[in-house]
């Protein structure tokens, strides 16, 4: 709208030419919001409101005489209260820009002042405390002139060609270089030892791989060996059996072998034997009958019919054991107690025939035996304790 006008937000409308401002200023301040300014019978001009930068290469002397060329950068503005825009506008309205200059001067004296007093020790090492105190005795001075200090920063100290600072500094570069090079060589050392003990892990690492193939190589081996003993132990294990079982056989068959040839050859031998023997024993009786008949005349004709049977007698009994198969328990002497038996029978039976035959001739007057039906009867009898014919 005509004759409206409203000024920036970092910026100050100073309108004159009419009513006077706060406290007799030549302008009112408007600041925020616009206002109606009629033309020509009033004159509008803006002071900024924004940050403004000045910067400060001062050579001070500091109070041990050495000369320190100082460079500083000061932050500042014109303050946002209607003073000190009314005193910043009366000075710098026309020329904003001397604004940086003066602020400039200003912090330059005060820093030549405030060196002054410091040791080169302490402006090195206490800047934060120089730039504080720069501050607080120029503030009287910014706030005249309607400014106010954001910040103050001390950029750089150099003395020039004296090296003090370096001297200065050189026992912290010695230490410093000192502590770098114990601690370079601790890195070196820690470096070795690493490099040792990763060189150690390897060989160890390189051992057990080793070892661990070596196991898996024998163990292989092993069932390698193993697997190819199975076969040959196997086999050999059947054939250890298969002989067992040939050997149990033949065993079996040597023992069957061995009852044959008792029950084939060795018993029947021994019945044939025994026959033998009985027969002679019945021959040597027969003679002894013989001899003993001849002797007695009134019985020669009983005795010759004796002596004639009892081998016909004996044979009979003997020859049953020519084809008996007779189980004996206490050999030789068994077989000799059942001839003797025979013999003894054939005795018994002899003598219970003289006996009746005698009894007969006291009866008889001719004193011979009394022929019956034409045929001799005789009775035998055990002996006691003997068995023919029985198994023993």
């Amino acid at each position: 709208m005509f004759g409206y006008r409203v000024p920036a937000p970092d910026e100050a409308m100073l309108i004159s030419g009419g009513r006077r401002g706060l406290g007799g200023a030549p302008f009112r301040v408007v600041t925020g919001h616009g206002k109606f300014v009629l033309p020509v019978v009033r004159k509008v001009r803006f002071l900024t409101l924004s940050m403004c930068e000045a910067e400060v290469t001062e050579t001070c002397v500091t109070r041990q005489g050495i000369a320190l060329n100082v460079r500083a950068v000061i932050a500042f503005k014109v303050g946002n209260d209607n003073e000190s825009i009314i005193n910043a506008g009366q000075r710098f309205l026309s020329d904003q820009d001397q604004m940086s200059v003066l602020t400039g001067r200003i912090f330059a004296g005060h820093l030549r002042a405030i060196i002054g007093s410091m040791t080169v020790e302490e402006i090195v090492t206490e800047r934060q405390k120089l730039a504080a105190e720069v501050l607080d005795t120029s503030k009287t001075e910014m706030a005249k002139i309607g400014l106010i200090v954001d910040s103050l920063q001390i950029q750089s100290i150099d003395d020039g060609d004296t090296g003090y600072i370096d001297a200065m500094s050189a026992p912290h570069k010695a230490a410093i270089q000192r502590q770098a090079q114990i601690a370079q060589a601790q890195a070196n050392q820690a470096a070795a030892e690493a490099e040792q003990d990763a060189a150690r892990k390897q060989a160890e690492y390189a051992r057990q791989t080793a070892v661990v193939k070596a196991e898996y190589s024998a163990e292989v081996d092993r069932a390698q060996a193993h697997s190819s003993q199975a076969g040959p132990l196997a086999q050999a294990h059947a054939q250890q059996e298969v002989l067992a079982a040939q050997t149990e056989l033949a065993q079996r068959q040597a023992k069957l072998r061995q009852q044959q040839l008792v029950a084939e050859v060795v018993k029947p031998a021994e019945a044939e034997a025994e026959r033998v023997r009985i027969l002679a024993i019945a021959e040597a009786e027969r003679m002894k009958i013989q001899a003993e008949a001849a002797a007695s005349h009134d019985r020669v004709a009983l005795d010759r019919m004796l002596i004639d049977q009892l081998p016909q007698i004996v044979k009979e009994a003997a020859g049953g054991l020519s084809g008996a198969n007779v189980n004996v328990l206490n050999g030789a002497d068994g077989l000799g107690e059942i001839a003797a038996g025979l013999v003894a029978q054939g005795l018994t039976i002899l003598d219970s025939v003289r006996q009746n035959l005698n009894g007969q001739s006291g009866q008889n007057t001719g004193g011979r035996p009394e022929e019956g039906n034409g045929r001799l009867e005789l009775q035998g009898s055990r002996t006691p304790g003997k068995d023919t014919g029985e198994e023993r």
